[in-house]
């Protein structure tokens, strides 16, 4: 295929594409997802440190820097000793502490340096015993006790934390927010510990805590029990949420979070939300959380998998991303620190096999090259793996320069 018929191709597809959806080199997304009513900026608050053990070694301490660099604007650690690195990185940035649930907990913050706290809300009355004792007698014990401890945080900046939200009937919602609001609240976060919220109960939910207590920010802390943590940010956000809780890779107990790599690149990508977050460090922090925790990802994780912007290796794949790289892949690689991937497969053909020798800084001409296609095939069919670069060196070489 010449230059003149890429140009026509490249024509063509621009006729189907809208500025914004389309951005070249960054993304190109359907423009329908941009005619969706969402706020201009949403903010990520990022848990991994709640799920990554407070050993103190260089390994978590260069993370956190990582972390922090990103532009994640918030960041929620039980350690003190992070503040200081957070803040050295991006002094910006708000740590706060979680799971704050006595006044002296709340002292004990103010004199670490926190500039937040979380007062977790549990979302029962005697059951919420389960919790921590002793058992209260009722709902009302329950909500005094955590409206007693966000009135003594009222000088920090105070989220009461509703946890078990699934549980939580419209009435006994609308009167913990009205008690929150009343203590002092800065903010109403919903904490979906079973996952058991889908992205329209979230919605229900957002708007129901907006109309009891419109003056308050509202957050989400979603569980990915379905899969469906970033939809249901999404769709919080569209009913007015204003902070969203996310971790990298998604860690958490059981199913974990909303990964903060693919909730950040859906707001920013699909529906032009800022996130502020540094989208070229989504990748790299995903890959040290994995050498941090020795907790592997599935190669196709979204965004930043080593195979999630891999579609093979036949030789349509190729011509597509040299017609326009923006086709299968709706985001740049690279603009999320990730890589583009079209490995030489059994499935590849003359212009693949090229592509990959190029790569390799190797020449041939078209008969050299039909060899080369040939013995890499048959390679590729005894071995029953993909070849590494030195053997695909070694064939091309022993047919280049026999």
């Amino acid at each position: 295929m010449d230059e003149a018929q890429i140009r026509l191709l490249r024509a063509d597809i621009g006729l189907a594409r809208v500025p914004g959806a389309y951005e070249p080199g960054r993304w190109s997304v359907a423009p329908g997802n941009r005619e969706v009513p969402m706020p201009d900026r949403i903010r990520l608050r990022d848990t991994t440190m709640r799920a990554i053990a407070a050993d103190g070694t260089p390994a978590r301490t260069a993370f956190l820097r990582l972390l922090a660099r990103s532009g994640v604007p918030e960041i929620v650690t039980t350690e003190a000793a992070d503040i200081a690195v957070i803040k050295k990185e991006q002094p910006g940035c708000v740590v706060s502490r979680p799971f704050v649930a006595s006044t002296a907990a709340v002292d004990l913050a103010v004199d670490s340096g926190f500039d937040g706290v979380q007062v977790p809300v549990p979302g029962f009355g005697p059951a919420s015993g389960i919790y921590g004792p002793p058992i209260p007698a009722s709902r009302a014990e329950v909500v005094e006790g955590a409206a007693a401890v966000v009135s003594h945080a009222s000088h920090l900046r105070v989220t009461a934390a509703l946890t078990m939200v699934s549980y939580l009937t419209a009435d006994t919602l609308a009167d913990t927010v009205a008690a929150m609001a009343g203590a002092g609240a800065d903010e109403i976060a919903l904490f979906d510990g079973p996952g058991a919220v889908g992205p329209e109960a979230f919605g229900q939910l957002v708007r129901a805590v907006k109309s009891a207590a419109p003056e308050l920010d509202v957050s989400i802390h979603p569980h990915n029990t379905f899969g469906l943590a970033v939809a249901c940010a999404v769709a919080a956000a569209q009913a007015g949420a204003a902070v969203v809780e996310s971790s990298v890779n998604g860690y958490c107990g059981g199913p974990g979070n909303a990964d903060l790599a693919a909730t950040t690149a859906a707001f920013e990508a699909l529906y032009g939300v800022d996130t502020g977050i540094r989208l070229t460090a989504l990748t790299e922090l995903s890959r040290a959380a994995t050498e941090l925790t020795g907790q592997p990802l599935p190669l196709n994780q979204p965004i930043t998998g080593r195979d999630a912007f891999c579609w093979g290796g036949a030789d349509w794949v190729t011509l597509e991303s040299e017609v326009d790289p923006l086709l299968h892949n709706c985001v740049e690689p690279e603009l999320v620190g990730n890589q583009r991937r079209i490995p030489l497969t059994a499935q590849s053909g003359p212009r693949t096999t090229a592509a990959t020798l190029r790569h390799l800084g190797i020449s041939a001409d078209q008969d050299q090259l039909a060899a080369i296609v040939d013995r890499c095939r048959a390679r590729l069919r005894a071995s029953g793996r993909s070849l590494t670069d030195d053997e695909i060196r070694a064939i091309a070489r022993a047919i280049v320069n026999p």
